[in-house]
């Protein structure tokens, strides 16, 4: 099994403690953030940020949905870490300052792919799928906070 990765950015024209807080924010901003892709969101402890034990499912394909159960932890500041209960997928999200009042926002999602030859066509389209749909988060996301 060799390890998956998808990787986005975007810089949001707000302040990165409010760009952090509305990513950690999963009772309010997170759910109004997330694509179509996503449902049955539920906070299941928590609510803000480290501790938080959020479940959604995520239908990354019409035939593929991934049911997700995600401890969230800060490991350091601006870093959100998503590690789900269900796979190996963890998901991290980074704040940093971008420009004059500015933020960059980087996702990366990791995971351990299949083998063979499905392996194969997970680790050449499963990325590039992965990261539409966070781009979709991150485009809410500006949309929101850029007001």
């Amino acid at each position: 099994m060799a390890q998956v990765e998808a990787t986005t950015e975007r810089t949001i024209a707000a302040k990165p403690d409010d760009v952090f807080d509305a990513l950690a924010d999963y009772s309010g901003t997170r759910r109004t953030v997330l694509p179509e892709q996503y449902s049955e969101y539920e906070v299941r402890e928590g609510g803000d940020g480290d501790g938080t034990l959020v479940h959604w499912k995520l239908q990354a394909t019409s035939k593929r949905v991934r049911d997700c159960l995600l401890d969230v932890k800060e490991p350091s500041e601006g870093e959100l870490v998503e590690t789900d209960r269900n796979s190996s997928m963890v998901t991290t999200w980074t704040v940093t300052p971008a420009g004059q009042g500015g933020a960059r926002v980087q996702v990366r999602t990791v995971w351990n792919g299949a083998g063979g030859i499905g392996g194969f066509f997970e680790r050449t389209f499963a990325p590039k799928g992965l990261a539409r749909i966070h781009d979709q988060t991150l485009a809410k996301l500006a949309a929101a906070l850029e007001k």
